[in-house]
């Protein structure tokens, strides 16, 4: 059953076909060569428990606050504020790259929104002043992988949907790895800038003054992020109900820079409907294999497997981390989180690991998957911004910064406290 779970998803994804179907296929397998009974007898009622949930309306509210933010002009904004703080540092304008991701990451929810975000604004400059395009780009590509770490998150949403665990625990809990992450690129790019200057470009001088009155473009989108996690922990909303305030947060920024328009408006709801939609195929696909695979014994048998093996817990866990790290070569990022949560994630709970830590452990790995070709969606959204050059250079730019996440990953399996501190005292 392993092997044939195993090679059926690897087949049927590298056939292209859309990830939502190929769970559906494996469970339709599965069912009708393994199972003693016909399980999808009750496909009708795993498909409706497993959509009828109010955490699951949190994401299309999500989704819609980054359309929002993302079609408003406001990054524009928001880049030209961090530019003046951080363009000093060795490396210029690659940290307003990275800055920006950062804060952009803490109200879209996308990874690959925020990347095509900051490529828009960015790239225009990094032409203008001659930056290295393959550092510059990679920073752009490795920055937008912040947008599924750093809470909101969608997909923290989909592992605690799926693990069944605490979404607030879990956007705690990817906070302060998240902004880790962030400073390590920083420091990445400011040590390779140091050693060969032509990399980063000319500095760029910005007085006091204009420092301090570029803060007032960042307030909105702090005050909408203090406003979303504020609610929650302060135990006034759920994630679902703080997702809707910020959907009302956003569209009154929007309309405070005249930014509201019929066009604007129905591409944001457009963009919203599609991205719902495919996230909520492949969550109620992996919904199914996963009862399809417990019903089976195939969770079951692996553990077993895994156990015969003799090898300890943090062996297996390396395993693991090896097997994301292979696997994100080839799946996209939702598409490896669901297609491996309903087998992964009980392994991991009977080893005796924390499955809050493991999450955002496991979202660090799945962000590789977005900077490592040949199917890293965030190098290609980076490419298409660029409109010039080659896609080699998006490729070897962002190898410094896919080690930086390999050294995180490190760090988290060495101090699990990095993700578990906030948690433990909130």
């Amino acid at each position: 059953m392993i092997l044939f779970t195993s090679t059926g998803l690897l087949v049927l994804l590298s056939l292209s076909i859309p990830v939502g179907i190929v769970l559906f296929l494996l469970a339709f397998g599965i069912d009708s060569f393994f199972s003693p009974f016909p399980l999808m007898r009750g496909l009708g009622q795993i498909v409706w428990s497993s959509s009828n949930s109010a955490t699951l309306i949190a994401i299309p509210f999500f989704v819609l606050l980054g359309e929002i933010l993302v079609r408003s002009g406001i990054a524009q904004r928001t880049y030209s504020a961090l530019e003046s703080w951080v363009s000093w540092l060795p490396g210029g304008l690659i940290h307003a790259n990275v800055a920006t991701a950062t804060l952009f990451s803490a109200t879209s929810g996308s990874s690959v929104a925020t990347a095509a975000t900051v490529a828009s604004v960015a790239m225009p400059q990094a032409e203008k002043l001659g930056y290295d395009p393959k550092l510059f780009s990679g920073a752009i590509a490795a920055g937008g992988t912040l947008g599924i770490m750093i809470p909101p998150s969608i997909n923290l949403i989909v592992y605690g949907f799926l693990t069944e665990t605490s979404i607030p625990q879990l956007f705690l809990a990817g906070l302060i790895p998240g902004l880790c992450l962030a400073l390590l690129f920083m420091i990445v790019t400011a040590i390779l800038c140091t050693i060969k200057p032509s990399l980063g470009g000319p500095g760029i001088k910005a007085d006091w003054r204009k420092r301090f009155i570029g803060l007032v473009d960042l307030i909105p989108l702090l005050g909408l992020f203090g406003t979303i996690v504020g609610t929650i922990y302060a135990g006034w909303a759920t994630p679902t109900e703080a997702a809707a305030v910020g959907v009302a947060m956003a569209f009154a920024i929007a309309a405070l820079h005249k930014a509201i328009s019929r066009e604007m408006l129905t591409e944001s709801l457009k963009g919203t409907v599609r991205t719902t939609a495919m996230i909520m195929l492949v969550v109620i696909g992996a919904y199914v294999l996963n009862f399809v695979l417990t019903a089976s014994g195939v969770s079951r048998a692996l553990q077993e497997f895994l156990q015969g093996l003799g090898m300890g817990p943090l062996a297996t866990l390396l395993i693991i981390v090896l097997m994301y790290i292979v696997l994100g070569f080839f799946i996209e990022t939702l598409s490896l989180m669901v297609a491996t949560i309903p087998i992964v994630v009980p392994i991991i709970a009977q080893l005796g690991f924390d499955k809050i830590w493991f999450g955002i452990l496991m979202i660090i790995l799945v962000e590789m998957a977005l900077i490592t070709p040949p199917v890293g969606l965030n190098l290609y959204v980076v490419q298409g911004v660029r409109k010039s050059g080659r896609f080699s250079d998006v490729m070897i730019g962002v190898i410094p910064y896919a080690l930086a996440m390999l050294f995180m990953v490190g760090l988290l399996i060495a101090y699990p406290a990095i993700a578990l501190f906030l948690p433990s005292i909130l």
